[in-house]
């Protein structure tokens, strides 16, 4: 059986400040961890696996396109995590950057956001 611990406060405060930043996202208290959602569907969810060499957090999220195979074959930080077929996971240790971490969020609620909220948000150049 999966055991969990908690998510560090440094990790959920870093999250927190691009997730609840897009409109009309919330969060919610997960099976696990902490999850953001727009409407009904989930674009990030944050976890910590208490593994025997310590723990482990993680953040699962949406990418689609060639990003998607990308990210799923790019090896650490990244990981297919069984679960989605759009669905991409990230190992946030100390080596996280979190710029990119924050384009990857804001991508994966631009892919289950509608139309409306998606040109709300600002994607930075394109």
């Amino acid at each position: 059986m999966t055991e969990y611990a908690d998510v560090p406060l440094e990790v959920l405060t870093a999250l927190r400040l691009v997730c609840l930043g897009l409109p009309e996202a919330f969060e919610e208290q997960s099976w696990a961890g902490t999850r953001w959602k727009i409407r009904k569907s989930t674009f990030a969810h944050v976890l910590t696996l208490d593994d025997p060499k310590g723990p482990v957090t993680v953040v699962t999220f949406r990418a689609s396109g060639p990003e998607l195979d990308a990210l799923r074959n790019a090896g650490h930080p990244f990981f297919p995590p069984g679960s989605g077929a759009n669905v991409v996971g990230m190992v946030l240790d100390g080596g996280v950057d979190w710029d990119e971490v924050a384009e990857l969020l804001t991508e994966s609620y631009c892919i289950v956001a509608p139309k409306k909220l998606r040109e709300l948000v600002d994607r930075g150049p394109v």
